[in-house]
């Protein structure tokens, strides 16, 4: 399980880069430079990472679930992911 302030600085970024993302297109079409690097440094889409939406893990993130694969496996092992099964041959 990830910290809660782990997580809270997440959401803060995707915050920030969704309330700049308007400000950021029109000042890199415009060409400036100088503009752009005034803007708050966690603004830039480059400084998300995926977490998992349950425990926050950020390493072995499924994009197609939002969860990570130990979630991943321990909800599909329980069957709490309609569709997905345990391969077997």
């Amino acid at each position: 399980m990830a910290k809660e302030s782990m997580k809270a600085r997440e959401v803060k970024r995707q915050k920030l880069v969704a309330k700049y993302a308007a400000k950021r297109k029109a000042l890199k079409e415009a060409g400036d430079w100088e503009g752009l690097q005034k803007l708050p440094k966690n603004s830039s889409p480059v400084r998300l990472h995926n977490r998992c939406k349950l425990t926050g893990r950020p390493r072995g993130y499924m994009r197609t679930f939002g969860i990570s694969r130990v979630t991943f496996r321990e909800m599909a092992n329980s069957g709490l992911i309609p569709g997905v099964r345990k391969a077997s041959w």
